[in-house]
Parts: C-alpha cells; sequence; structure tokens
C-alpha cells in the first residue's frame, strides 16, 4: 500500500493574543458549570448573520473545539463554514469593548457593523 500523505488541516479560526487573553478573562468568572465559550452566528441583523459569544456547559458533537491558554472555545458546528479562515481579536478603547471578526468568507456587512453575509 502506497504510503499516503495528508495536508495539514487549516485552523478553522485564528485567536489574536488578546483574544485569547479576554477567554481566559471570561473563564475566571465563568457561571459554575461553565466548560468553556462559544462562537456561533445566529441569523440577525439586517445584513442576516452576526457574531455571538457566549458561556457554554456542554459540548455538541460537530463543535469545533479551540484549546487556548486561558481556557476552551468551542466554534459551533453549523457555524464553522461561516468563519473558516477567520480572526478573531479583542479590541479595547476610551469607548468600546468588544470582540472584533476579520472574516474572508464575509461578502458584505452592514453599516453598523453588528452583522454580515456570505
Amino acid at each position: 500500500m502506497a504510503d499516503v500523505k495528508t495536508r495539514a488541516r487549516p485552523a478553522a479560526l485564528n485567536l489574536t493574543p488578546a483574544a485569547e487573553a479576554r477567554i481566559a478573562e471570561l473563564m475566571a468568572r465563568a457561571p459554575e458549570g461553565t466548560i468553556g465559550v462559544k462562537l456561533s452566528t445566529p441569523r440577525r441583523g439586517c445584513s442576516g448573520l452576526a457574531y455571538s459569544v457566549d458561556y457554554v456547559g456542554d459540548a455538541k458533537a460537530f463543535d469545533e473545539r479551540i484549546d487556548t491558554p486561558g481556557g476552551t472555545l468551542f466554534v459551533d458546528g453549523a457555524s464553522i463554514l461561516y468563519l473558516v479562515g477567520s480572526k478573531m481579536d479583542w479590541v479595547e478603547d476610551d469607548f468600546a469593548a468588544g470582540f472584533t471578526f476579520e472574516n474572508p468568507n464575509a461578502k458584505g456587512a452592514c453599516g453598523c457593523g453588528e452583522s454580515f453575509t456570505v
């Protein structure tokens, strides 16, 4: 049988050090029973899909698991196709703080930046 070489699977989502630090902060004060935080893309907003990060108490079969130094990030299995190759960052300034996303799959976004379309 021939020696089959497989390519390494690309990361589903790339996290910046700031995003990893924020996940660590969230996990440090997470409710009891929390196993990580979960990123999903529910349908909402004027462009169709939005980014949502919430605490999660159990992993679903098709969720993508990304282990970070401060805790686990799960990516919703139904959302992963919209997020492959994205960069997740945490940005904080004098007026606002939140996760930001550079998503190569997004074809457009609403004017306020709350939602995107693929």
